[in-house]
């Protein structure tokens, strides 16, 4: 609808009223939780690395969350939705480096602009629970959390070849390797592979655990259970020892046991200890190893491998077969050994003909697969798949799953599981983050730091290459908590993930002093139930969060709580106004700060909201954004005008009672929709029904003199349906509906739909489809009257003996004897109805259908200009009636 210019003059001032409710609201104490609260709705956003600007998926997560949380309080919920600052890592060493200042300066500055853009965009948090994990009151509970896991025995410093990033410097864990390049995930370039000595935790102590109870996880979206389960990556299998040369008896792991028979060569990574051992006496072999470990991916491919000249017995065959050591056999997968089958494994196939190798078949297809086992030639291709065994001795004949079985015993083996889980390496050569608790010492070893000396703070900045913590000498060295003696701190930091693995139990209890939190508070708060942040992280904080709180529930510091998060949503992203990402590369990034100046913070949040379901992409449009702004204004001077005494002028048409029967109907309706659609997080779905009720009410007054009391609950109740969304404006609503308290703590409008309202809506929409039909069809240009006859109620019986009829519709109906009175007329009705037995809909009884209908016949008036007569099938032209089914008036249109 147009917005004349006295609706203009009328519409609000978001510069005005945004920060003066922005103000009002924290003067209220509003979002505030008491620590004495009982199991509260804890509603979660992933807190923002600090970046310095908020930027539109911000915005889009932190309106989700802040809509939900506005939602649950308004229905009566105590409310936990807290809000933090994930403030370590190494782009804020970046730019300090840029910008010659340090860390904690460039930090302490990006976090209070974007606590000032949080407030501006109207999002309600209970402020009193802010955390930051760069300050010492938080990460001493990092180095405290450190010892503890320590002590469970989850704690290794061990060697290993571990995943270095050239340019950033440090370490990186293989969740943080990203694509087949391999690149890193802060800034795509290509790793490359270090032996390092490490601090680890052995989150593989929970693999199985971690796996088993993603089953359970039904409010996650089942992308994010399927990468965590393909993360862990569960192989059952089983361990044969093969014998090689004088090294003595090597284990390998096998998925394919049935396949021992076809085993033509071995392979050892580079980094096995045999393979090493033959290095000592086999140049060819030392170089190979040596390149392997300094050669990136992409420089090797699977046929890369020296044979030794050693050789390993089959224990299936007795035969010798040749060992190589093989790039493609990783260390730290199985055993770092592997027997190989070429004819039934694609890797071993393309090594056996680089390197000449023989390929003997032992698995054909089974009578019943698809395959043809005369076209199987694995000379050209690998078979891999399961089948019957052939060329294996007294095993052929044996399907693969009972070879499998059978070989276990046969060849001394033992069943095992594996996973792809690797154990997180948490050690980072960096300076902002957490310092690691121990000290080395020459006498001691490593040594933890006392509890009493914790936290460890960080030094002042030292600008340097490398590790800066390691050119800060006078921190680094110190006296060795056990003998006393010279000794120098864990240089390394902690990675960050580590900082988010448990922050969402810290804001049960921020200000604690004597433990990370409170326990008893955090297992009656605990879980989150509603955790919204991007999918990036699905096998990364997710999965280490998950880690950390069943460890700390093993630990009895929560109870009984072993799972984070009740309910996941990964919001989609919000693309530039190209259907491109947004960046600056591409110069089609949106600023939330530049339409907040514009249009106000509601109007980004509404369209955000109604643009897309919260895990769907959408695409930036100036179209929509105007579209949410005028509405906006549009609903604000619908409700300016009733306060004023405006509710409408319109001549009394008569049937106003039934208008306003309609209308309240409709109000209810929507108001259970929307409920419905907020619990489902459906918002887009809830704001559609908001629009249309706001719609029906300027026709309502439009078409009569609004009842008052019906009117201002359909005002009321549009504006607290949007409270939770556009929350500054529908407090301007409110207060202008003369209301002294704040909608944001008001009561959630009732929510439940009339009876058969369903049935209802869809009975008025088909009659006006139909009566547009006719209007069309026929040419009418000016119909002056449009009569409804409603079926009469034998027709109705005939429908609900047909929708349970078994198919025999006519037999059925015809045995009914008030039935047969109708003679012709019911047999034809029941064959027609027959035609679509499978189809049928239960509908309304005849009277309230014809009720129904004189509620709505004012909206066939204002859309036709014609009067409406709805009448029952006693009081009808006969023939009209007789045209009449359930839920399909007959129509007669008079020009």
């Amino acid at each position: 609808m147009t917005t004349t210019g006295e609706e203009r003059e009328r519409g609000f001032d978001h510069t005005e009223i945004e920060p003066r409710w922005q103000r009002t609201w924290d003067e209220a104490d509003v979002f505030r939780i008491d620590d004495d609260e009982t199991d509260p709705e804890y509603v979660l956003a992933m807190f923002p690395y600090t970046s310095g600007s908020l930027h539109m998926g911000h915005v889009r997560n932190y309106t989700i969350t802040d809509a939900y949380a506005r939602f649950e309080r308004m229905r009566g919920e105590s409310v936990l939705h807290p809000m933090g600052w994930d403030s370590f890592g190494l782009p804020a060493e970046n730019a300090a480096e840029e910008r010659d200042t340090n860390p904690r300066d460039w930090t302490m500055q990006c976090i209070d602009s974007m606590r000032d853009q949080l407030t501006e965009m109207g999002f309600g948090y209970d402020w009193d629970r802010e955390l930051a994990t760069c300050e010492p009151e938080y990460y001493q509970w990092n180095q405290w959390l450190f010892k503890q896991l320590r002590e469970e025995g989850l704690v290794e410093r061990q060697a290993a070849e571990l995943n270095w990033c050239p340019s950033c410097e440090t370490v990186l864990a293989d969740e943080q390797v990203e694509g087949e390049d391999e690149l890193c995930w802060r800034c795509d370039t290509p790793i490359e592979a270090r032996e390092m000595d490490q601090w680890f935790f052995t989150i593989t102590d929970y693999a199985e655990e971690l796996l088993e109870s993603l089953d359970d996880l039904d409010g996650w979206p089942n992308n994010v259970r399927e990468m965590q389960r393909n993360w862990i990556g569960k192989q059952e299998g089983a361990s044969v020892a093969f014998e090689v040369g004088d090294y003595g008896e090597v284990d390998i792991f096998t998925t394919r046991l049935d396949t021992i028979h076809g085993a033509t060569f071995f392979s050892l990574a580079p980094g096995h200890p045999v393979a090493q051992e033959i290095a000592q006496q086999n140049d060819e072999v030392s170089e190979y190893i040596e390149m392997a470990e300094q050669a990136d991916e992409d420089d090797l491919d699977v046929t890369s491998g020296v044979f030794t000249g050693e050789y390993a017995i089959n224990p299936a065959t007795g035969e010798e077969i040749p060992v190589y050591v093989a790039d493609y056999v990783l260390t730290d997968v199985g055993t770092g050994a592997l027997y190989a089958v070429p004819a039934h494994d694609e890797r071993d196939h393309e090594f056996a003909e680089a390197h000449d190798i023989d390929i003997v078949q032992v698995v054909e297809p089974t009578d019943d697969a698809d395959a043809d086992p005369e076209a199987i030639d694995v000379q050209e291709a690998a078979y891999p798949e399961d089948g019957v065994l052939v060329n294996s001795g007294e095993f052929d004949g044996l399907e693969s799953a009972e070879a499998r079985d059978r070989f276990v015993e046969a060849f001394d083996g033992e069943h095992r599981t594996e996973y792809n889980l690797r154990d997180w390496g948490i050690s980072r050569q960096r300076y902002w983050g957490t310092p690691i608790p121990m000290i080395h010492c020459d006498d001691c070893g490593y040594v933890e730091v006392p509890d009493e000396d914790l936290p460890v703070e960080l030094p002042e900045f030292v600008h340097t290459t490398g590790n800066p913590l390691d050119a800060a000498d006078e921190w680094k060295h110190v006296d060795c908590p056990d003998c006393g003696a010279d000794a120098v701190r864990e240089t390394d930091t902690m990675d960050t993930f580590v900082d988010s693995s448990w922050y969402f139990l810290r804001y049960t209890s921020p200000e604690m002093e004597e433990a990370p939190f409170d326990a008893e508070r955090a297992s009656d708060w605990m879980p989150v139930d509603q955790y919204v942040g991007g999918i990036e992280h699905a096998v990364m904080h997710l999965l280490y969060a998950r880690f950390f709180t069943k460890v700390l529930d093993d630990l009895d510091m929560v109870d009984g709580v072993r799972e984070p998060f009740t309910n996941l949503t990964n919001q989609g992203m919000v693309l530039g106004e190209d259907g491109n990402k947004m960046s600056k590369s591409l110069g089609n990034g949106v600023s939330p700060q530049r339409i907040i100046e514009e249009y106000g913070a509601d109007t980004a949040r509404l369209f955000i909201m109604e643009a897309a379901q919260p895990e769907k992409e959408f695409a930036w449009s100036p179209e929509g954004v105007q579209s949410a702004h005028s509405f906006l204004q549009n609903v604000y001077t619908l409700v300016s005008a009733y306060a004023e005494g405006e509710a409408g002028t319109a001549a009394d048409t008569g049937n106003g009672a039934d208008i306003a029967d309609y209308v309240a109907r409709e109000i209810d309706a929507t108001a259970a929709n929307a409920t419905a659609e907020f619990e489902e997080l459906r918002f887009n779905h809830a704001l559609q029904a908001v629009r249309e009720l706001v719609s029906l009410l300027r026709r309502y007054q439009e078409a009569t003199t609004p009842d008052a009391d019906t009117f201002e609950r359909g005002l009321a109740t549009a504006a607290k349906l949007l409270a939770p969304v556009a929350p500054h404006a529908a407090e301007e609503m409110w207060a202008e509906l003369g209301h002294d308290d704040l909608i944001a703590e008001a009561e959630w409008p009732a929510a439940e739909a009339p009876a058969d309202y369903g049935m209802e809506r869809q009975l008025v929409e088909n009659t006006r489809e139909d009566i547009r039909d006719i209007v069309d069809t026929v040419g009418i240009e000016d119909p002056q009257t449009i009569t409804l006859a409603v079926a009469p109620e034998w027709k109705h019986r005939v429908l609900n003996l047909a929708r349970n009829a078994d198919g025999n519709v006519v037999g059925t109906v015809m045995q009914d004897e008030e039935l047969r009175e109708q003679g012709e007329a019911a047999a034809d009705f029941a064959k027609e109805l027959a035609g679509r037995a499978q189809s049928l809909d239960e509908q309304l009884p005849p009277e309230r259908e014809q009720a129904a209908l004189e509620r709505a016949a004012w909206l066939v008036e204002r859309e036709f200009g014609a009067d409406v007569v709805v009448q029952g099938p006693e009081e009808a032209d006969p023939d009209l009636v007789g045209k009449a089914g359930p839920g399909r008036p007959a129509i007669d249109i008079a020009e």
